[in-house]
């Protein structure tokens, strides 16, 4: 059976560090007292140090923060229309960023034969699918598809839907997308726990090709472990101002029991600590948490997943590929590595795979 690698992976962020900005703007929409003090303590500890938005932060005359697009006006926040809008303008130029990164040849960009695009913050028709096939100058005839609203582990499914098709096709070369405008979708809110997951999300891109070319990660294997009675935990759902998420303070303690109770089944038997190569979605310090303690892993296993974490915070679906981009630039041939997204379901989406 073919082997299907990731042969390459480029990322980028936009410009605007707005980490420090978001709290001064969150902490001024709390209660003075306990919810302030408490969202105070969560920022200390979240383990994050920069996160990046397509919007710019600026000082208000009346030393307050607000965005240069005057997007999160208080009392005013935007309808779903004008977020989308945002993101049809902003969107194709983070993904043409990470698509230049990538430097593909001539040869290369004639050689790709599908497109795979996943985003779960933004959609609009003719959508992020034909703009890499416009900026790329790619074969008109490429197959595309869009993998839309699975959230977080969406890059692992367009990484099996990838190996599928190198495994039925080994001359096929898949170029795959994940972006995400997060900061699209916070809400006026002084509801803590909502506030707190504004406080773990950021925009990214990341770009990826996928052939049966022998360089960069093979892919092993992939499973999915869907924790029962969590469907309430992770919700996305679209409504008037924009897409609404709920993300549950008890995601990271559903995860660690499912690690307890599957982590052989993860590793395929495999002993955690054989395996060399961690690639873990930091959806938070508290989730990197539990899967070092689930797993028993020693405190620098995670290390890559925490400095993503803490240079670039939750960037959805993009952030285990830019996880996965520090793992291909260290790894040594023959390591063994695995690869894990939490999402709706709650599902862990898990893969095996090996440097080259």
């Amino acid at each position: 059976m073919t082997t299907a690698y990731i042969n390459r992976i480029a990322t980028a962020v936009p410009q605007h560090d707005v980490h420090r900005p978001f709290i001064d703007f969150a902490d001024s929409m709390l209660a003075e007292g306990t919810m302030r003090n408490l969202f105070r303590r969560m920022v200390r500890m979240s383990a994050i140090e920069h996160r990046y938005s397509f919007l710019q932060a600026i000082a208000s005359a009346d030393g307050n923060w607000r965005d240069a697009e005057d997007f999160y006006l208080p009392g005013s926040f935007p309808g779903t229309a004008r977020r989308m809008e945002a993101f049809e303008r902003f969107a194709p130029l983070l993904a043409q960023a990470a698509l230049d990164k990538l430097a593909l040849t001539e040869e290369e960009r004639r050689g790709i034969t599908h497109v795979i695009v996943t985003s779960c913050t933004g959609l609009y028709a003719p959508g992020l699918d034909f703009e890499v096939v416009n900026h790329l100058g790619l074969n008109s005839s490429v197959e595309r598809t869009m993998i839309g609203f699975m959230g977080c582990y969406a890059a692992m499914n367009a990484l099996k839907s990838a190996r599928h098709i190198v495994r039925s096709e080994a001359g096929s070369t898949v170029l795959v997308l994940s972006l995400e405008l997060c900061t699209l979708h916070f809400q006026e809110t002084r509801d803590l726990e909502q506030m707190l997951s504004f406080l773990l999300f950021a925009d990214g891109c990341a770009a990826y090709l996928v052939s049966a070319q022998p360089a960069g990660l093979a892919i092993d294997s992939f499973l999915a472990i869907r924790i029962p009675d969590t469907s309430h935990l992770i919700t996305w759902r679209i409504r008037e101002l924009g897409f609404d998420m709920q993300l549950s303070g008890q995601v990271p303690a559903a995860i660690a029991r499912a690690i307890k109770e599957a982590g052989g089944q993860i590793t395929r038997g495999k002993d955690p600590l054989s395996i060399d190569l961690w690639a873990i979605h930091p959806g938070g310090r508290t989730i990197l948490d539990s899967v070092e303690k689930g797993f028993g892993l020693p405190a620098d296993a995670l290390s890559y997943s925490r400095d993503i974490l803490a240079r670039f915070g939750n960037m959805s679906s993009a952030t285990v590929m830019f996880v996965l981009e520090q793992v291909l630039h260290h790894a040594q041939a023959g390591q063994q590595g695995c690869a894990m997204s939490f999402g709706p379901g709650v599902t862990a989406e898990t893969m095996l795979f090996h440097a080259a």
